[in-house]
């Protein structure tokens, strides 16, 4: 278990690693017409990790609330740095309670998001989405306007 938990948290830090380097004044930012902003992004990471710890998991202690996944865009509205890092913090560690939890990493899940997955698998999906994004992140806060 301690493996796996390293493993998500190393990948997690191509995302956080970034966090104390954001103000406030670059959650807007955007690189010219692409649909996400800093704000966005950092808000859609932790609530997919939510999501994760929550219906793939099973920590049903998790409450979340996935407006970027309702919105299917940026509307704007993420631009409160200090409510976004909260979040992020909360995703941490409702999702590392989650994996933490796990017996059976072989066991079949089923989700509408991505069909039938072991947990295993999983758990590379949301450390991968959740780098994935990081990247994304980097770059607009570093070129965007």
């Amino acid at each position: 278990m301690k493996t796996l938990i390293e493993l998500w948290k190393e990948g997690r830090t191509r995302f956080t690693n970034q966090l104390s380097k954001i103000k406030p004044e670059d959650l807007g930012k955007r690189i010219g017409d692409s649909p996400n902003s800093a704000g966005f992004l950092i808000r859609h990471i932790a609530e997919v990790e939510l999501l994760f710890a929550k219906n793939v998991f099973g920590n049903m202690e998790v409450k979340v609330d996935a407006k970027t996944l309702k919105a299917q865009k940026d509307t704007g509205e993420w631009t409160d740095l200090e409510s976004l890092l909260a979040l992020v913090k909360e995703a941490g560690v409702q999702l590392e309670k989650a994996i933490t939890s796990q017996e059976n990493w072989d066991a079949v899940i089923k989700t509408q998001e991505f069909g039938e997955k072991t947990k295993a698998s999983a758990l590379g999906r949301i450390t991968s989405h959740t780098a994935y994004h990081a990247g994304q992140l980097a770059i607009v806060v570093k070129y965007g306007n």
